[in-house]
C-alpha cells in the first residue's frame, strides 16, 4: 500500500503486517502442549493481537499526541512478543525452524512501528 493515500488504519502497511503476525502466532501456537493453553499461548495470541489493534486504536483517536501513545503501546506488545517467542524456544514449545518466520515478522513490525514513530514525531515538530 505505500505510496497510495492513508484513509483507515487499515491502509498502514505496519498494521496489515501486524495482523499477518498475530494469525501467524495463532497458527504458531496451535501446536503447544495442551497444558500452556492458559500460559504461552496466551500470552503469545495476547500480545501478538495488541500490536494491531493499538494501531488501530491510536488511529481513531485523530490525535497526534495519543496516537503515538498508543503506536507506543503498540511498540512494546511487539517486543514483549519477540521475547515470548524466544522464551517459547528455549523451553522447547517451538522449534527454531518454525519460530524463526514469526519472529522475522515481529522485528519488521517493530522496526516499521518505530519509523512511523519517528516520522510523526518528526513531521509534529516542524
Amino acid at each position: 500500500m505505500s505510496g497510495a493515500e492513508i484513509t483507515s488504519f487499515k491502509d498502514l502497511d505496519v498494521w496489515q503486517l501486524a495482523m499477518t503476525l498475530a494469525v501467524d502466532c495463532y497458527k504458531l501456537t496451535e501446536s503447544f502442549p495442551r497444558h500452556e493453553q492458559y500460559g504461552m499461548t496466551s500470552q503469545i495470541r495476547r500480545a501478538s493481537v495488541s500490536v494491531p489493534a493499538n494501531i488501530a486504536e491510536g488511529y481513531g483517536r485523530n490525535q497526534t499526541g495519543m496516537y503515538l501513545q498508543f503506536l507506543r503501546i503498540g511498540l512494546g506488545s511487539v517486543r514483549e512478543l519477540e521475547t515470548l517467542l524466544l522464551l517459547s524456544e528455549r523451553v522447547g514449545l517451538a522449534a527454531s525452524a518454525a519460530l524463526q518466520p514469526v519472529l522475522d515478522r515481529a522485528i519488521r513490525v517493530s522496526k516499521m512501528l518505530s519509523a512511523l514513530i519517528r516520522s510523526i514525531e518528526k513531521s509534529n515538530s516542524t
